[in-house]
């Protein structure tokens, strides 16, 4: 059964779940396809990386077409996120081992367990034409990745679900989150990501175009970029990576 919104097609193997659904967006898919792999052979992740697809893990993408101007782009990362957080929480012994790092990362006692790779194209009017979230998480192993310590469901002591179990939890978490941004804006995921960010006032490097900027964290913007004090000012960033 699908869940609400979605028209999920499940997949023995995929290059890449991402990759499939971009072409599916360009042809004039409507919104609401995802695509999930069991098995993901050519995963990107960001920053250029590849993301390992081994069975036991979900790798999802989805398409959305939401009317709106280009600049809010970055808040459906920050859905992503939020929502894995939600159909994640129910599996932990302790949900306060579950935090998220700006901009598309979520953590298991502050190892890497869930990634999110946005793809967005402009409209002719500088609106949003669709989004594609590609969406890895580890449940049942937690693949190496070089200079980054991983954590899976398993590792926690947990039965993981299976990926066709939880890909219908997480669309329909997806689902949830964007009704509420559509009733209310961002103001509630905002609230919800901060709860599981961190904390304001602390110490973050950001890692962007070869450079690093550094400073305290001082909340998101309204588009959903990060705010950071520099002692100079504070900067709105929409692109980077936490160091």
């Amino acid at each position: 059964m699908n869940p609400p919104g979605f028209r999920l097609q499940i997949h023995e193997a995929l290059p890449s779940t991402s990759d499939l659904v971009i072409r599916l967006a360009e042809a004039g898919e409507p919104e609401g396809h995802a695509a999930l792999a069991l098995r993901q052979t050519a995963g990107r992740g960001t920053q250029g990386r590849v993301w390992q697809g081994p069975t036991g893990n979900m790798y999802m993408s989805m398409l959305l077409r939401p009317r709106e101007k280009l600049r809010f782009a970055a808040q459906w990362s920050l859905l992503a996120v939020v929502a894995v957080a939600d159909a994640l929480t129910p599996y932990l012994p302790d949900p306060a081992v579950l935090s998220v790092k700006w901009p598309n990362d979520l953590m298991l006692g502050g190892a890497k367990s869930a990634g999110i790779l946005t793809d967005i194209a402009a409209d002719d009017a500088g609106g949003i034409a669709w989004v594609v979230l590609g969406i890895g998480v580890n449940l049942a192993l937690a693949p190496e990745v070089p200079g980054r310590n991983t954590a899976c469901l398993a590792g926690l002591g947990v039965t993981p679900p299976s990926p066709q179990r939880f890909a219908a939890e997480l669309l329909a978490a997806i689902d949830r989150r964007r009704t509420e941004r559509a009733a209310h804006g961002f103001a509630p995921l905002r609230a919800a990501w901060l709860a599981r960010g961190p904390a304001i006032g602390s110490h973050l490097a950001i890692r962007r175009q070869g450079a690093e900027i550094s400073g305290r964290f001082a909340g998101l913007a309204e588009d959903g970029g990060l705010l950071l004090d520099t002692g100079e000012r504070i900067q709105t960033l929409t692109s980077g990576e936490v160091a």
